[in-house]
């Protein structure tokens, strides 16, 4: 058997075994906000932005990309009829 082709049969052998193991170590990432939060937890984040605040924006918005949408079927139609007027029949 070539050499490449054992190399890649115990690579897969060894992600098997790293894949079927019963503690499996965190990343570097999860183990610094561990320790940085062991010493100094995070505040509380809230679930949902201000109601307030996220609402005036939500309607500006969705009356914004209505208008945008409906310009755009209007455009569409306009220009349907146009092909149509000036194709001969």
């Amino acid at each position: 058997m070539p050499e490449h082709e054992q190399d890649d049969q115990d690579r897969e052998f060894d992600l098997r075994w790293a894949d079927g193991a019963e503690h499996k170590e965190p990343s570097a990432r999860a183990r610094m906000l561990a320790a940085r939060w062991k010493h100094d937890p995070p505040g509380p984040v809230p679930f949902r932005a201000d109601p307030e605040h996220a609402g005036s924006r939500r309607r500006r918005s969705s009356w914004i990309s209505t208008a945008v949408v409906l310009g755009c079927v209007a455009a569409v139609i306009v220009l349907l009829g146009y092909i149509n007027f000036r194709a001969p029949y």
